[in-house]
């Protein structure tokens, strides 16, 4: 199962990546000043990318 992982990067920033059933990480966030800010960053990403468009920019 993917799962989320909300970790402190080097800066003391609050940030969360996104890995794949086989381990690898296919996304990485934005730092956050909380951590609060950090999980509502992933709902934020749950609620609204279930239907989101590919845009391929050229």
């Amino acid at each position: 199962m993917s799962k989320f992982e909300v970790y402190l990067d080097e800066d003391g920033k609050y940030r969360f990546r996104l890995r794949a059933r086989n381990g690898q990480i296919i996304a990485v966030s934005q730092g956050y000043k909380s951590e609060e800010g950090c999980i509502k960053g992933i709902q934020s990403v749950k609620e609204n990318a279930p239907n989101a468009r590919i845009v391929v920019l050229e």
